[in-house]
């Protein structure tokens, strides 16, 4: 449940302070930069000239591992209420719910827009780019986005400030990280903000497993960039057909892609307010810390 309780007790000044919530959380992002540009350094000064697939793929291998290490070493062990989002035995089915959410909301957004005449397809270009956009517009951005905005900044928002703060500023946050994106604009932002951010952000409230919206994310960029051959957040894909967009930008999204437009504005949102919606009728609503400490008060 969501309405856990903080407790100081007898702490020392020290640990009160470091596991005040948005302290804890600058300490967590903190650690998540310092394990990417670990990565970093490593992949440049020594991993050996790998090119191609194969290097992007060993790349970001070594990345998602660092990350993921300092997630499980030291994240986790965070804050007044230690723990673990990303528990291994919950990724077969929080990943198999993610995958399969993110690919049938898409493709009711491509749906809707072939309906409405915005997306065409025109010929097959094959399956080349599978594994390059396995790793660069699915596992990658599905990995590192999410563990940082859901599981660092929505976690410890909504530990001090409740889970209404949390999913408001964790969505905005996520659609102003898109505005320089190629082709972005702040329509195309706000868009993501709200469409991606309830959703990602009701996902994860209402399962408290970070492998559900990985798993979304992926299959949502995954199924709109390689399988419709539609841009992703603005970057320009190559998917398994050869497809165009086309009439108002609103309905098309334009250069940015379908993620601008008011179809996806809709269908996407509206699920995330049903992720949102069953996670409050399930008591998953964290209110602020300082509601919390009142009612402790009172007992």
């Amino acid at each position: 449940m969501a309405s856990e309780t903080i407790v100081s007790g007898d702490k020392p000044l020290w640990r009160k302070i470091v596991d005040f919530p948005l302290v804890t959380m600058l300490i967590a992002v903190a650690l998540f930069l310092l394990a990417l540009a670990a990565a970093s350094a490593i992949n440049k000064y020594l991993l050996p000239p790998i090119g191609g697939v194969a290097g992007t793929a060993t790349r970001s291998l070594i990345a998602i591992l660092l990350v993921l290490a300092a997630y499980k070493l030291a994240i986790v062990r965070l804050g007044e209420h230690p723990k673990d989002d990303l528990k291994l035995r919950d990724a077969p089915k929080g990943l198999g719910l993610g995958l399969l959410a993110g690919f049938v909301i898409f493709s009711a957004v491509v749906g809707v827009a072939a309906i409405l005449d915005v997306y065409n397809i025109s010929g097959y270009s094959g399956t080349s780019r599978l594994l390059l956009d396995l790793v660069t517009i699915a596992i990658i951005p599905g990995f590192m986005e999410e563990l940082l905005f859901r599981g660092i900044l929505f976690r410890w928002i909504e530990q001090f400030a409740g889970s209404w703060v949390a999913l408001l500023l964790t969505s905005a946050l996520f659609g102003l990280a898109h505005i320089m994106n190629p082709n972005a604009t702040w329509f195309s932002s706000f868009a993501i903000a709200v469409e991606a951010g309830v959703l990602l952000g009701g996902a994860y409230m209402l399962t408290r497993n970070l492998w559900v919206p990985m798993g979304l994310h992926a299959a949502w960029n995954f199924t709109q960039g390689f399988i419709f051959d539609v841009n992703v957040s603005g970057i320009e894909e190559h998917g398994l057909v050869e497809a165009h967009l086309s009439g108002p930008v609103l309905l098309s999204g334009g250069q940015f892609g379908l993620e601008a437009s008011v179809i996806a504005l809709i269908i996407a949102t509206a699920a995330g307010v049903a992720f949102v919606w069953v996670a409050v009728r399930k008591g998953e609503l964290m209110q602020p810390m300082w509601t919390r400490n009142r009612a402790i008060a009172a007992d």
